[in-house]
This record gives C-alpha cells, sequence and structure tokens, in this order.
C-alpha cells in the first residue's frame, strides 16, 4: 500500500490537515477551529494544548496507518518556553504580539540590518521577556517546534523557517553572537534543521504505523509558496489581495532590509520576497467590490490605456520602493470608470514588475513564471494584463492551502 504525506497547518485561528499520495492527490483532508487568543495587557497570548487538541481532532479524520512521512507549519514567531520534556510554561505569545516593543531598539543596535529579527513584534524581543519570567525554563520553542515535539516526542528542533526571526543566522546557519549581547540564554536555542530533514519517527501511540517520519517544518507563509507547485528558481509566486505581496524561489540568499526584503532556505534554495502598499485595499479607494465586478466585463488587455499609476490606499509605500511620504498616483483619472479602472489594474501589474524585477537586480535569478493567489486571481482580464506586463507563462497554482504545501515537504521523505 502506498505511503501518504501528511502536511499540518497551524493558522491563527485554526488548524488543517491535508493527506496526499505520491502524485499530489488529496486523499484525506480536515481542520478544527482554535479559541480565540488572550489580548491584556498589551500582549497576544495562546494555549500550546489548544494547538494540540486541534491537531488530534484533525488526526482522527486521518488514515494514521497509510501515513508514511509528516510535516508542520506554524505562524512565523509564535514563541513558548518549556521544560525538556515540553511541557509548557504558561502561554505562548503570539507572532503578531508587539508587547516587547520597547527592545527594538537594542535589537537595531546589536543585529545585522539583513536580520529578520528586527520590528516591534519580533520573537527574539519576547524571548527576552519570556526567559526573565521563566528562569527554569529548559527550551524555547516555536508554535511549529512543539507540535513536532509532541508528534515524536524529541523536543529542542526548530527549522531555519521558524527560527528566522528569532535571530538565527540563515546563511551561516548559525545562533549569532549578537543574541548574546542581547541578553538571550543560548541554552533555551533549539536546534535547528532544513525544512523537510527527518527529525525522527512519529509515535506509535499516535496511531502511526512503524517508520512513519516526522520531518522539521516550516512556517505558514514558506508552506502557501510550496502549495502552489513553485519549485525551481525563478518561479514567482503573486497574492493579490489587500496588499500585493509577491515571492521568487531563489539559488542564492538576497537581502535588501530598507524593503523588508530577506530570504529563507526551502528546497536547497532560497524563497526571497517582499510586500507593496498597493493592491486591493487601494483598488477600493475608489471602486466598492461589486462596482469592480460589474467593470471587469469590459476591460480591454489588449488595448493599454497608457496611464501612468501608482495606486495607494494611504500614503507610504514599502517596495520596491521604500518610501514612507510616497502619496497615491492615479492622475489624471479619465471620465470613464472603465478605462480609469484599467489603468489602475495596470499600475498595480507595472509595480509587481518592478517588484520581480528589484528581488533580480539584487541578486536573484530572473522571474520565468508566476502563479496567482488571493482574490484578485479570478479576474481573468487583470491576469492577462499582468501576462503582457510581466512576458512570462501565468500558471495555476496547484493549491492555495498552506497544509498541502507542508504535505509536499513531508512528500519529500517518502
Amino acid at each position: 500500500m502506498t505511503r501518504l504525506a501528511l502536511g499540518i497547518d497551524i493558522g491563527s485561528s485554526g488548524v488543517r490537515a491535508i493527506a496526499i499520495e505520491a502524485d499530489g492527490k488529496v486523499v484525506a483532508e480536515a481542520k478544527a477551529a482554535l479559541p480565540k487568543p488572550d489580548r491584556t495587557d498589551g500582549m497576544i497570548r495562546t494555549a500550546a494544548p489548544d494547538w494540540w487538541q486541534a491537531v488530534e481532532t484533525c488526526l482522527a479524520a486521518m488514515p494514521r496507518d497509510r501515513i508514511g512521512a509528516i510535516a508542520v507549519d506554524g505562524t512565523s514567531g509564535t514563541l513558548l518556553l518549556c521544560g525538556q520534556d515540553g511541557t509548557p510554561l504558561g502561554a505562548a505569545r503570539r507572532y503578531d504580539d508587539a508587547g516587547s516593543a520597547a527592545h527594538a531598539g537594542q535589537i537595531r543596535a546589536l543585529a545585522p540590518a539583513e536580520s529578520a529579527a528586527h520590528g516591534a513584534s519580533s520573537p527574539a524581543a519576547r524571548l527576552l521577556d519570556l526567559q526573565k519570567q521563566h528562569p527554569d525554563a529548559a527550551l524555547a520553542l516555536h508554535q511549529a517546534d512543539w507540535v513536532v515535539g509532541r508528534l515524536t516526542g524529541r523536543f529542542g528542533v526548530s527549522d531555519d523557517n521558524n527560527a528566522l526571526k528569532s535571530g538565527w543566522d540563515p546563511v551561516a546557519r548559525t545562533w549569532p553572537a549578537w543574541l548574546d549581547g542581547f541578553g538571550i540564554e543560548r541554552r533555551l536555542l533549539p536546534e535547528v534543521l532544513e525544512p523537510g530533514t527527518v527529525v525522527g519517527e512519529a509515535r506509535r501511540e499516535l496511531g502511526f504505523a512503524k517508520g512513519a517520519v516526522v520531518v522539521a517544518g516550516t512556517t505558514d507563509g514558506c508552506a502557501s509558496f510550496l502549495a502552489t507547485g513553485a519549485d525551481q528558481p525563478g518561479d514567482g509566486v503573486t497574492a493579490l489581495g489587500t496588499t500585493l505581496t509577491l515571492k521568487l524561489l531563489s539559488d542564492r540568499p538576497v537581502f535588501d532590509p530598507g524593503a523588508g526584503v530577506y530570504s529563507h532556505r526551502l528546497l536547497g534554495m532560497w524563497l526571497a520576497g517582499g510586500a507593496s502598499n498597493t493592491g486591493g485595499a487601494a483598488l477600493l479607494r475608489f471602486f466598492t467590490a461589486e462596482r469592480m465586478r460589474e467593470l471587469e466585463a469590459g476591460l480591454e488587455p489588449a488595448k493599454p490605456t497608457g496611464l501612468d499609476y501608482w495606486p495607494l490606499a494611504a500614503r507610504g509605500e514599502r517596495f520596491p520602493v521604500a518610501d514612507a511620504a510616497m502619496e497615491s498616483r492615479h492622475e489624471p483619472r479619465p471620465p470613464e470608470d472603465g478605462r480609469f479602472f484599467q489603468g489602475l489594474l495596470e499600475g498595480i501589474a507595472k509595480v509587481e514588475r518592478q517588484a520581480y524585477g528589484r528581488l533580480s537586480k539584487l541578486g536573484a535569478p530572473a522571474l520565468r513564471s508566476v502563479r496567482t493567489v488571493g482574490g484578485g486571481a479570478a479576474n481573468a482580464a487583470w491576469t492577462a494584463i499582468r501576462a503582457q506586463m510581466l512576458g512570462v507563462p501565468m500558471l495555476e497554482p496547484a493549491s492555495e492551502q498552506a497544509a498541502y504545501g507542508t504535505a509536499l515537504l513531508a512528500r519529500r521523505a517518502l
């Protein structure tokens, strides 16, 4: 009987599990909701036992006796302290918890600019406060790390992607010296493996067959990229949502700290990305969602408007240009709504082209294909506009489910 690969995605509001065959066909799927986080004292806390309860609910719907490999993804930067046996010492602090933002200045002074540990919600900053709160802690673990520990009985292991925002240096593959100067206790830091590396066998008492392995996982963002089927240098994935987010698989790491660009190790390569403030929110400045649906039928991709727009929802841009004072460029406005709408879509496509070009100038390979996820992917005329602008094949994503991407990561161990 063919062994299956199981992907477990731990998101903000729930857990999803997907089991696939070797050819990628989905065999089983399950999901379970998570309780809302506790938001008090300026912090955002969540309970690790709740994660495991949701995971167990999903596992109950899986053909566990057929599972050969398992991978887990979690929200990037969600962190908890625990004992040597994995017992949580209090609540975990979530990825978007900025309650330790007072340490951001110290991190800025110590960490290199390309480190992903900067920012108001830095996991490194939260770790500093957590270790003071729990001086007897043995391990600092990210969300996916802890679930991997529950699946294998081996705690204290992380992966390159989940460890990145906690200060891990993905190029040197080490916990850097600046963390010592910051005050992080090195004894707490987990061993870090490349995503997809076998951590250990899955616990038989959970219903898995002998020989089923658990591999080092990834973050939910990286898992969503993998889910699309992109796996070659130059493959790009664009998310057309409230903002414009893009990721490009590269054969080398690229960084642009000023624009928020950093690289994850993935598939033996690197995943670089950036996010622009253009996107759906900028369009909603001018049209309702209903009106945009009405205007879609009149779009003429073969007849560019010639309008030179850079639509923004508010002042400020992050990438491919970092300019906090940048104003939206959406004039002159033609009298026809349809032409104006097409000009806005062309403007967003130009930003997308410039963004991928910026990653290439930083050292990433030239764009070879694009897969699109998010609400904007359903607009066929916009896809045609973007295809003309980008000059590469626009491919259908295999899936938009992070759990599917994590299952593909697990499949590599079969």
